[in-house]
Order: structure tokens, then sequence, then C-alpha cells
């Protein structure tokens, strides 16, 4: 009997890392089927273009991205005067779905956001919120985030915003 670990997944682990400007397209791309299922609201290529270094991206071997995820320092410091960020944007292709992407990008984004000395992070989700919860996240009220980022939320999406303190 071998006392080597077994693997826990057939699914390889992708690597994560940090998106390029020439990745625009491809986070695109990557979030339109989201967007047409009403998961992710639409946003201009442009905002891809400039703000692809915002996103950690998990690259397929085939060079395609299977998976997405930003972060953004937001400018506007909580009522506590926490320095936060923002995360946005996260979907996961529908080849990955349920191979622990998700939580790998979820995992690289609280890293980062602690080496960049954040006290608290927010996003806002349509679905359940369950892999948030799993990662320290709680749901709390749109009043406890940065007001203009809450202000951006369409409230016909009935979002639930969720919070972790780091």
């Amino acid at each position: 009997m071998s006392d080597a670990p077994r693997p826990t997944s057939s699914v390889p682990v992708l690597p994560v890392r940090s998106a390029r400007p020439q990745d625009a397209a491809a986070l695109a791309a990557l979030s339109e089927p989201f967007v047409r299922s009403g998961a992710l609201r639409a946003r201009p290529f442009q905002v891809y273009a400039w703000h692809a270094t915002d996103f950690l991206v998990a690259e397929a071997p085939d060079g395609t991205l299977d998976g997405c995820l930003a972060l953004r320092q937001h400018p506007e410091t909580t009522r506590e005067a926490r320095v936060t960020g923002v995360l946005y944007n996260f979907c996961v292709a529908q080849r990955s779905q349920g191979s622990g992407l998700g939580a790998q990008l979820l995992s690289a984004a609280l890293t980062e956001s602690r080496a960049r000395e954040l006290d608290a992070l927010f996003t806002a989700t349509t679905g359940s919120g369950r892999l948030f919860l799993h990662h320290g996240f709680v749901e709390v009220s749109p009043h406890l985030a940065p007001k203009t980022w809450a202000r951006s939320l369409d409230p016909r999406r009935n979002a639930k915003v969720f919070a972790c303190v780091l």
C-alpha cells in the first residue's frame, strides 16, 4: 500500500495569472455567455481593454481562458475607514464549471487582496453566493459597501452583496 497522496480530482488545475491588455478580447468572449444569461451585466469592450489588468485569469493548455475574476481597489473607503476592494466579472467557462476553478480563482484574488493590504472585499452576485460563503464572505447590506459601488448595482438584478474582512 502506497503512502503517496491520491489525487482528489481528475480535472487538471489551471495556472492563474494576471491578465494582460492583449487578453481583452478573450475576457469579453469568456464573459459573453454570462451576459446573455443575465448572470453578468453587459460591459462595453472598452472596459475589458482599459481594465484588463484588474483580472486574474485561468488559462487552459490550448491558450483559451477558462475563467476570470476582476479585483479593483476601490478609491472610496467605507464608513469604518477600511481600504476596500471590489470583485467583479467572475465567470468560469461551461466546460470547467464544477472543477474547482472558481474556488481557485477566488483564492488567488484573496491572496492578491492581502498582498495589496486591503482591509475588506465586496462583491455582488445574482447566484447563491455559496462559493463566497465558503471563502469567508458574509452577506451584507449594500449600505456597508463603498457608496459609489453600491449605487452602481442594478436593483432590477436582485444581486446579493457579500463582504470579507481580510
